[in-house]
């Protein structure tokens, strides 16, 4: 591997982060100029496919332009000889995936949860603290080695055990930057660094114990953007002198545009590829955010009725698992978030059904696993994907020839759009609540029984602005209004920080000014985490009025056309 100039000079990696126990171990020379050597290569097209996607968000908000498949790319689509690669070890059963955040606790958890998979999750369940995101390599270095435990404060000791899931890492999204490393001044894109760290340290050993390096890609907008990734899987595997082939990804379908382009995705990354994954709140919020300026026909109702069988999720899902098996992919269903209650046996029955239903909804329409957020919904998870394979380890025989969906089925909501007074307060009580965990470093936060993360809050706080923006009435006939808005995050902050308690308020009013500049500006932007990420979780915040230039620092590539004026 070719060298770059020591950390400090001009070119290198200058880590601007605090210094924490072990940290060295991980940010180690030739880990950060591995990561150098990827940013080198692979930061001016990603600022270039950012700025493509935010060219394409205007047209479509301007309504100068809509979805559609794309004419360019039907030879890929019409193309039927063409498979991804079979199964890598350890991937070949994965009836049931768990997912959460990479602490040192949790992650004991999921690998002692029976899970197939566990997905260590560094983007929506990780509130990207500088701390939480090397804490996160080191605890998935310890855990790959054999070597991890854990004593909670009051001296219980936590331990792996038995048999564990296959290790699948979330590598934060392309939009997204890492400010505590930086090359001349630029922060890194968050995306490399997680990949990059991770892959570097891991990959052999992983090799060496019969898995491999895989990962879950979130957030792509276009089949572009998973080319950018499978090239820099190449070119990682290059580096380090590893067999092309080994590194594997499943990508979340989890934007309208990508599920225009499910078939283009696996084809770009047809000898990485592990599969499609139905991110399904993600894929709400995307809906509702590239639809939001077009009119009272894009409006969503209350978040609690937008159903998996809603016409255009079920158009979604149902493309997905015909595109997978159509080319040798597994299909892996969509997040069961549910947070057991133990002091309500008969809520968590009633619950737990739900699951299950939704569950068999899945595996026959010929999904081949699924996702859980808790340790006690594998069970459940499992038991359904048993009676539906029996021996076999997926679907992938399960071929939906009989799937026809168009583009109109894919934006077709066929939902009335009805808004109560108490769907629009949900979206304010529910991103507040989280928020003020986010703000402070925890990215996962148990809220009223769901396991709530990045996901939920951004179609909470979409919902509110697409309301504003439409004169959206409520059932009652009154129509939602900024001041009316305004006014019930006021009330509702008020009323949190009455049942939490004076300890509460300072959270709080950071989660308040995160939601009031989401959902209450002239603009919506595409994502909070930018904003927030660097107003409350960088060790010396941004200050004072921010403006879009500021969230895109990463961007700042020389030769690179990532201006953007609107």
């Amino acid at each position: 591997m070719s060298t770059t100039p020591p950390r400090g000079t001009n070119g290198a990696v200058q880590v601007r982060g605090t210094e924490h126990a072990r940290f060295a171990e991980i940010l180690t020379p030739e880990a950060l100029a591995f990561v150098r050597q990827l940013d080198g290569a692979f930061a001016g097209r990603r600022a270039e496919l950012l700025q493509a996607r935010r060219e394409r968000s205007h047209q479509i908000a301007a309504g100068r332009a809509g979805l559609d498949f794309l004419p360019e790319t039907r030879a890929v689509r019409e193309h039927n000889s063409w498979r991804v690669a079979e199964p890598a070890p350890g991937l070949s059963d994965r009836r049931c995936e768990m997912t959460g955040p990479a602490t040192r606790k949790l992650t004991i958890n999921a690998l002692n949860s029976g899970a197939r998979v566990w997905m260590a999750d560094l983007e929506d369940a990780t509130a990207p603290t500088w701390f939480n995101v090397i804490d996160g390599q080191l605890n998935l270095h310890d855990a790959i080695r054999g070597q991890l435990d854990f004593t909670d404060d009051n001296g219980k000791r936590y331990a792996v055990e038995g048999q564990t899931p296959t290790i699948v890492l979330r590598p934060r999204g392309w939009h997204l930057c890492e400010k505590h490393l930086s090359v001349d001044g630029r922060p890194l894109p968050a995306s490399l660094v997680d990949f990059g760290l991770y892959f570097f340290h891991n990959a052999r050993e992983l090799l060496a114990r019969g898995a491999g390096p895989y990962f879950y890609l979130p957030k792509l907008e276009s089949h572009l953007e998973a080319r950018l990734w499978n090239d820099v899987f190449v070119m990682a595997q290059e580096l380090l002198g590893i067999p092309q082939g080994t590194i594997r990804a499943t990508v979340l379908i989890e934007t309208v545009s990508a599920a225009f382009e499910m078939e283009e995705i696996l084809y770009e990354l047809r000898d990485h590829s592990s599969g499609l994954n139905a991110g399904r709140w993600d894929y709400i919020f995307s809906y509702i955010r590239t639809f939001a300026t077009r009119g009272p026909d894009f409006v969503l109702p209350d978040r609690s009725a937008v159903t998996m069988t809603s016409p255009f999720m079920r158009a979604y899902t149902e493309l997905l698992v015909r595109t997978c098996h159509k080319r040798g992919a597994h299909a892996i269903g969509g997040m069961a978030a549910f947070v057991p209650d133990r002091t309500d046996e008969a809520a968590t029955a009633a619950a737990l059904e739900k699951i299950r239903a939704d569950k068999e909804r899945e595996a026959a329409d010929g999904f081949d696993g699924s996702w859980v957020a808790h340790p006690a919904l594998v069970p459940t998870c499992t038991d359904v994907f048993d009676e539906a394979l029996g021996l076999r380890p997926d679907q992938r025989d399960h071929r939906r020839d009989d799937v026809e969906v168009t583009a109109g089925d894919l934006l077709t909501i066929g939902t009335e759009a009805i808004v109560t007074e108490s769907g629009l307060r949900t979206n304010i009580t529910v991103p507040l609540r989280y928020l003020a965990a986010w703000t402070g470093g925890t990215g996962a936060v148990a809220i009223d029984n769901l396991m709530e993360d990045a996901a939920t809050v951004e179609i909470s706080r979409a919902q509110l602005w697409q309301w504003i923006r439409n004169r959206t009435t409520l059932d009652d006939g009154r129509q939602i209004t900024r001041q009316m808005v305004g006014d019930l995050i006021e009330e509702e902050t008020g009323r949190l920080v009455s049942e939490l308690g004076q300890e509460a308020f300072e959270p709080l009013a950071h989660a308040r000014e995160v939601l009031e500049y989401v959902a209450l500006g002239e603009y919506l932007p595409g994502f909070f985490t930018n904003y927030a990420y660097v107003r409350y979780l960088i060790d010396k915040p941004m200050t004072g009025p921010l403006g879009k230039e500021d969230l895109r620092m990463s961007e700042r590539v020389p030769g690179a056309a990532a201006e953007d004026a609107a």
